[in-house]
């Protein structure tokens, strides 16, 4: 199944396409700690709980970003460790970080559309996304 139709199917199956309410649904809990300015936060599951870690510092624009990606760690890549790529294998996490990019980008994009002659940078500020995350639009 496509990052599209993964989308597609978590939104209809609860009814919106905002990441910290489908959290909730997801049962997937989010805390925002006072994390590293290098940190915008990660996913960790740890004896069956799903947690998402945000940092407060964050605007909320990107807040709401951070929590859609995370998001996409959390339906994409449940059992795959971050830490355990870093520190114990050879394995490159970037594939993942781009896929959970690509997810967030579907997720906060859903069902919205650019307006004619709209620049892509002008369209994600109007759907409140950071601009750096306009590579992963297709």
């Amino acid at each position: 199944m496509s990052i599209e139709q993964i989308v597609c199917k978590l939104v209809r199956k609860h009814g919106t396409a905002d990441p910290f309410k489908l959290a909730a649904h997801l049962k997937v809990h989010v805390q925002f700690l006072d994390l590293p300015e290098s940190c915008r936060g990660y996913y960790l599951r740890t004896l069956r709980r799903r947690f998402i870690a945000i940092n407060q510092n964050l605007s909320e624009v990107w807040q709401r970003a951070v929590c859609a990606h995370e998001l996409g760690h959390d339906q994409l890549h449940r059992g795959i460790s971050r830490f355990f790529l870093d520190e114990s294998s050879f394995f490159v996490a970037g594939r993942y970080e781009t896929e959970a990019n690509e997810f967030a980008v579907q997720l906060l994009l859903h069902n919205e559309q650019p307006d004619e002659g709209e620049s892509i940078d002008t369209y994600f500020m109007r759907n409140n996304i950071p601009v750096e995350l306009t590579r992963y639009y297709e």
